[in-house]
């Protein structure tokens, strides 16, 4: 099964100088745990966590109501491609130590992967279930 028929599509972005309290509600009100960042003509430059927010900015006093979600966001996303299958997309996501893979289609965001899409997927053989087994293993940052 390829990511494209796993992935969510509904996307919820966030622009990289928005602040980091706008970012933290947009978190709570879709109730995700992660939003991709987007900076000039719309291309992915990274995520923002719950986490970022908690060590980054609280824990590092910044105050969230003028810290940029670029100050606090991990740069360089891993993504993965839209064709790609469900089990080169677990070893992405064990390899990388991350829940979630922005999708890309000719470089543009098309979809957000996550270890549950991965999870509820019925076609998940013994390789990609391996691979899924050590990401939620690690007990990841992200």
């Amino acid at each position: 099964m390829q990511v494209k028929d796993m992935m969510s599509s509904h996307l919820i972005t966030v622009d990289r100088e928005e602040t980091v309290a706008a970012a933290a509600r947009l978190l709570s009100r879709h109730n995700v745990g992660a939003l991709p960042v987007m900076g000039q003509g719309g291309r992915l430059v990274g995520m923002l966590t719950d986490r970022d927010i908690t060590v980054r900015c609280v824990a590092a006093n910044y105050d969230p109501n003028v810290t940029r979600v670029r100050t606090v966001m991990s740069a360089g996303a891993v993504t993965v491609p839209a064709e790609e299958n469900g089990v080169k997309a677990a070893k992405t996501m064990a390899k990388h130590q991350v829940r979630r893979l922005p999708v890309t289609e000719n470089g543009r965001l098309v979809g957000m992967l996550s270890q549950g899409d991965l999870a509820v997927c019925a076609d998940m053989d013994g390789e990609a279930a391996a691979a899924f087994r050590e990401v939620f293993e690690a007990g990841t940052d992200d």
